[in-house]
């Protein structure tokens, strides 16, 4: 009887924690926002945006989980979101009346393709340290690359391979409206996305928050004091890889299913994957929730700073200077990026929480 008082303490006390936690609110706040804004602004640009935001939020976390967490830092990352990709868009392309469970297959197929994949990767380059590893995934990922390009009856090269979504999925699709915005697939498949993210996000902190997430942190730390704690880190690291590789296969789907053409520089191309690194050091690495700052940073600058300067630049047609600079945004993107590490050296969730655990110390 005691113990099952004490349990029910407990459980009250884990649910005030949680009432009282303004993280919860924020998150919701946030779910809320991405749920609602293609009902308040029905524009396909701004939903383009918000669906990338929430994609590449999921791969960025997985990647934060090998880099933040773990303290590997991998370049064939961005290999496993083309692997899912291509997964469902050859599928999908192949199939004559293709149906909702050919999208499960797709992701049956790309999780076993990325969990031998990333195995394979493990047991032979987690033998070399540091920059030894990183330099081999980067091989491994431009051979993807190149792979992708020339393996053109299977990739459709250059071209790519555009395919259409089954079912309620099909872009074509439609089923009346809801205060006056069209519900057809494609914001269906916005949904998809968003149910996914939170699914997949929520899966990624469970896993950090675990005993096993706990034991990836003390390997970043210190490796040699784990292993002398009894820790077979070898085997913890192939866990982190594997995990994060399966997380971003299954965000490389959602990518294709939302474009619904997929090609080797969209997917496989090394820009994707130094897009993933910015986007990690930009949110704060070991954070998590940084991921989302990262991605929208990048996402929103990439989709709406050329059209800003543009239109800045159309205030003085004649000026050639200032229509030049207008065209090369790259260049403000780099200042940018330059004062946020500025700024936020450790990120921007890694320096918020410094400041306030700065705080709390000084209380």
């Amino acid at each position: 009887m005691t113990k099952r008082l004490t349990l029910e303490e407990q459980n009250k006390s884990n649910t005030k924690a949680m009432v009282n936690n303004p993280i919860v609110y924020l998150q919701a706040g946030v779910i809320v926002i991405f749920a609602v804004m293609p009902f308040i602004f029905p524009s396909f640009r701004l939903m383009d945006v918000m669906a990338k935001i929430m994609i590449f939020t999921i791969v960025v976390a997985s990647f934060d989980l090998l880099l933040g967490y773990t303290g590997i830092l991998s370049f064939a990352h961005g290999m496993f979101f083309g692997i899912g990709a291509y997964c469902v868009a050859l599928i999908l392309y192949h199939t004559s009346a293709p149906a909702w469970y050919h999208i499960i297959f797709a992701i049956i197929v790309s999780l076993v393709i990325s969990i031998g994949l990333s195995l394979v990767i493990s047991f032979f380059s987690l033998r070399v340290k540091a920059i030894f590893f990183a330099m081999l995934t980067l091989a491994l990922a431009e051979f993807a690359h190149i792979l992708g390009i020339q393996w053109t009856s299977l990739t459709g090269g250059e071209d790519g391979i555009s395919f259409v979504l089954p079912s309620i999925f099909n872009f074509n699709q439609s089923l009346g409206t809801l205060f006056n915005t069209r519900i057809n697939g494609r914001l269906i498949v916005y949904y998809l996305i968003l149910v996914c993210t939170i699914l997949l996000f929520a899966g990624l902190l469970r896993f950090i928050r675990s005993p096993l997430g706990r034991v990836l942190k003390s390997i970043r730390e210190n490796e040699p004091r784990a292993v002398a704690l009894g820790y077979k880190t070898f085997g913890y690291q192939i866990y982190s890889i594997v995990f994060s590789s399966c997380v971003a296969s299954l965000g490389g789907i959602l990518f294709s299913m939302w474009l619904c053409y997929v090609n080797p520089d969209s997917v496989f191309h090394t820009a994707i994957m130094v897009n993933i690194l910015l986007m990690v050091l930009i949110g704060g690495m070991g954070t998590l929730y940084g991921s989302m700052i990262g991605s929208a940073f990048l996402i929103i600058t990439e989709n709406w700073l050329p059209g800003l300067l543009k239109s800045i630049a159309s205030l003085a047609p004649e000026n050639i200077i200032v229509r030049n600079m207008a065209d090369r945004w790259q260049l403000y993107f780099g200042i940018l990026f330059v004062l946020v590490v500025i700024f936020f050296p450790k990120g921007v969730i890694g320096t918020i929480r410094s400041i306030l655990d700065r705080k709390q110390q000084m209380k």
